[in-house]
C-alpha cells in the first residue's frame, strides 16, 4: 500500500458565485481584479468541480471495490450454502481421511489473496490513471488560477 498524501487545497472559486452584497459591511470590498488580455486563449478545460472524469474514477473504482469483494464473499457464500444443503457432499472424502468440506475451507485462503490481487490489479489498470490524469489536470488548473 502506499501512503498519498493529501491534496493541497486551491483557491477556487466558481465563476458563476453570488457576488458580494453590502449586506455585509464586515466583508471588505474587492477592487476589480486587471482585465484579462485580449490576445488570451479561453480555458479549454472546466474546473476541476466540473470534470466528468470524477465520475468516471468513482465508478472505476466502485467496479474495483465490486470484483473484489464478490470474489471473496462468492466464494464463501457457496461455502456456506454448500454446508447447509448439501451436508453429504460435504463430508464425502476427497482422498484417504481428507474431506471434501475442509478441503473447500483451507482453499478459501487462496481465494482471498486472489481478491486481494484482483483488488490491486483493477487499482493499477484502472484507478490509479484515471486519480493520476485528474490529479494532474487538477496541479494545471491551479497553476492556471496562480497566473491570473
Amino acid at each position: 500500500m502506499s501512503y498519498d498524501p493529501p491534496p493541497p487545497s486551491y483557491p477556487y472559486r466558481p465563476p458563476d458565485s453570488s457576488p458580494s452584497y453590502d449586506t455585509y459591511p464586515w466583508r471588505p470590498q474587492q477592487p476589480p481584479g486587471p482585465p484579462e488580455p485580449a490576445g488570451r486563449r479561453p480555458q479549454r478545460h472546466a474546473a476541476l468541480g466540473h470534470h466528468s472524469d470524477l465520475r468516471v474514477l468513482r465508478s472505476a473504482y466502485r467496479w474495483q471495490r465490486r470484483v473484489a469483494t464478490l470474489t471473496a464473499l462468492g466464494y464463501f457464500v457457496l461455502f456456506l450454502i454448500l454446508s447447509a444443503f448439501a451436508p453429504s457432499f460435504m463430508t464425502s472424502t476427497v482422498t484417504d481421511g481428507l474431506p471434501t468440506g475442509l478441503l473447500l475451507a483451507l482453499v478459501q485462503v487462496p481465494v482471498t489473496w486472489l481478491a486481494i490481487a484482483l483488488y490491486e490489479q483493477t487499482a493499477r489498470r484502472r484507478v490509479d490513471p484515471l486519480a493520476d490524469r485528474i490529479r494532474k489536470q487538477a496541479e494545471l488548473d491551479a497553476r492556471r488560477e496562480e497566473t491570473r
